[in-house]
């Protein structure tokens, strides 16, 4: 009993590797301490079926915790009234999911004692002095659950419990609530944690003062008692390369690889840049470390290369919050010079150049979430995301040009939006509903260790309460759960409600990822020189419309969003033989958004077309716009459109 076990129970992603421990283990390793990991979400997933355990983690709103209920027979006993309790409150009057969907819900819980059950036999656990467990998302109930199974048999394991879910005053309730749970670990544990398990395979004390060991919950006299925060990782280039082996092994011997396509994992940075500046209202990510620090480049180039060399799969999510913004002038150029066949995913800030966007595309990048969140100035300031709407739909352009798709949601509800917000959301919703829809759209929820959460009534929020699930997970009194909760229900002051404000664009948005545009707006060079935009849009006032001179370059100008007044300005530096007025420029760009070939918020303007670049042309042989247009009407001459606009010979 010289070794560390740590387990990743269900429902954890079948596709990804549990990074913090195998994080661990590489720490574990230097400290010369044997370690094992464990997937038995393969395990479970064989058990109640590949197709079960994907619907669950991906199909049922993971706010219900479905998952965590199934296992919370398996953990207190039976509690009718509870169970039944949840099935009527959250699954069917919240949730509202139908009969089979709930039957289906019900199967699954019914296995998790056979479950455990074979856990419990297929382990040496004879071999172990401690076992960890990870708890994010939906992994809470499944792991304290075996957990008690653990200690009751095995009185003299260590039981340690890490991850998102034990995460500060919410670690220190549950080990509070869960005596068979030795220890916690809140934060980065790649230091505590080694210094954790040495002294328990040295059988030193854990509470000697003057040795603290920072960011450890452990038990005193029948007291939890909470060490404080542990000490964030400054330089991220001595964290070891995560060790993979465990997670191929144990998909390998499972009767669902087949049905998996793993994903690799990279990190490359901690904390948030952005949220060190200016905290978004709602997030409640990196609750005490929101500190940005990122890999040399060096480093994490290398940690690319060896982890896609080792495993031969070409497609890497990392999991920052915040793309490190140096890395546009060394790491992502030299992916592109490489060329490397890999498909990375990036969280990134919204207001990217249209470079940035090119230096993506070159190193690989093929999927970004952006946190565009809205397309309202006003909401977005309310959001505090430094961003806006015309600089979200300018990313979103530029990605469809680039072939990169883009992750983002639509959140409504924030305190001090108005119905006006929405009236102008949809206007533009409308003209670029060719470009990629929102994955999701949906109310805010208050998130522990967000503004909204640890202010809520400067912004407006009363009645806050644990998510209604949680009564029926953990069955302890308010004050408890308040500590254990996560995601929290409220109410509005009467004065900030902004309840239905939303519910157009909510049924628009909806509309739109069921039936997303067929047709597309391109705008491609022409061989005598002018513009030709080309309209295959189901609602095209022309198919075909093209510019020249002075149209043409206002038009190509405002790829990039700019004010009108700098529209005119550049104008007058390119044609400085022409009359014409400002209000002759704002009237040209107001007819081109009246057609929905270009966006404003009043102030600035954004083309819309998305550009072919001439080299594609030439390598088709043909425009390829052309072929789009053979049911239009005959191409429309800007002049005939346009004119008393800027129709000024040049």
């Amino acid at each position: 009993m010289n070794k560390v076990l740590l387990l990743s129970m269900p429902f954890g992603a079948l596709e990804r590797q549990a990074l913090g421990l195998s994080l661990l283990k590489g720490r574990l390793a230097e400290a010369t301490i044997g370690c094992d990991i464990r997937y038995l979400t393969f395990t479970f997933a064989e058990l109640i079926g590949y197709e079960d355990y994907q619907w669950m983690s991906f199909e049922v709103p993971y706010t219900a915790f479905a998952g965590d209920w199934c296992f919370t027979r398996t953990l207190y006993g039976e509690r009718l009234d509870a169970d039944g309790g949840y099935i009527h409150e959250v699954l069917r009057e919240t949730w509202q999911l139908d009969e089979s969907s709930v039957q289906r819900i019900l199967g699954i819980r019914a296995l998790t004692p056979h479950f455990l059950d074979h856990c419990m036999a297929a382990i040496a656990w004879d071999d172990y002095a401690v076992v960890g467990f990870t708890s994010t998302f939906e992994q809470n109930i499944a792991s304290l659950a075996l957990a008690k199974r653990i200690k009751a048999a095995y009185p003299s394991i260590a039981i340690v419990f890490g991850g998102a879910n034990w995460e500060a005053g919410m670690g220190r309730e549950l080990h509070r609530r869960f005596p068979f749970v030795d220890y916690g670990c809140s934060g980065e544990a790649e230091d505590s944690f080694p210094a954790l398990v040495r002294r328990i395979l040295d059988g030193e004390p854990i509470d000697r003062p003057a040795t603290a060991i920072p960011g450890i919950v452990y038990r005193a006299a029948g007291e939890s008692v909470y060490t404080g925060h542990a000490t964030p990782i400054r330089d991220l280039d001595r964290l070891p390369v995560p060790d993979f082996d465990d997670y191929f092994r144990d998909l390998a011997h499972s009767t669902v690889a087949a049905c998996v396509s793993p994903t690799l994992l990279l990190e490359t940075s901690r904390g948030c840049w952005w949220g060190a500046k200016s905290h978004c209202t709602f997030c409640g990510l990196n609750g005490g470390t929101m500190a940005f620090r990122s890999k040399s480049a060096e480093r994490a180039l290398q940690e690319l290369s060896y982890l896609t060399d080792r495993w031969q799969i070409d497609l890497v999510e990392a999991v920052d919050n915040i793309l490190d913004m140096r890395y546009f002038n060394d790491v992502l150029p030299a992916l592109g010079r490489a060329k490397r066949p890999i498909r990375l995913f990036y969280e990134v800030k919204a207001n990217l150049t249209r470079a940035q966007i090119q230096i993506l595309h070159q190193a690989g990048v093929h999927r970004i979430q952006p946190g565009l969140e809205s397309m309202s100035d006003h909401v977005l300031k309310l959001m505090r995301k430094g961003t806006t709407a015309l600089r979200n739909i300018q990313l979103l352009k530029w990605c469809k040009e680039y072939g990169i798709s883009v992750d983002w949601n639509v959140l409504y509800g924030f305190p001090g939006e108005t119905r006006e917000d929405y009236a102008a959301m949809l206007d533009l919703f409308r003209s670029i509903r060719f470009l990629q829809p929102p994955v999701a759209c949906g109310q805010i929820r208050l998130d522990r260790f967000s503004p909204y959460f640890e202010s809520p009534a400067e912004f407006g929020f009363t009645n806050v309460r644990p998510f209604a699930p949680y009564t029926y997970l953990y069955p302890f009194g308010e004050e408890s759960l308040r500590e254990i909760a996560y995601y929290f229900d409220y109410d509005y002051e009467p004065e900030v409600d902004p309840t239905g404000y939303a519910s157009e664009v909510i049924e628009f948005v909806r509309s739109w990822q069921l039936h997303p545009e067929t047709g597309t707006l391109s705008s491609v060079v022409r061989p005598d020189g002018r513009l030709l935009l080309v309209d295959t849009r189901s609602d095209a006032a022309y198919a075909e419309l093209v510019l020249s001179g002075l149209e043409q370059a206002a038009y190509s100008f405002c790829d990039e969003l700019h004010s009108g007044s700098s529209v005119a300005g550049h104008l007058r530096r390119v044609f400085t033989s022409a009359q014409f007025t400002e209000r002759h420029v704002l009237d040209f760009l107001d007819s081109l958004v009246a057609n929905q070939l270009m966006v404003t918020d009043g102030v600035n303007y954004l083309s819309l077309a998305i550009p072919v670049r001439r080299v594609e042309a030439v390598e088709n042989g043909t425009i390829p716009l052309a072929r789009h247009t053979a049911q239009s009407k005959a191409t429309v001459e800007s002049a005939d459109l346009l004119t008393q606009h800027l129709a000024v010979s040049t």
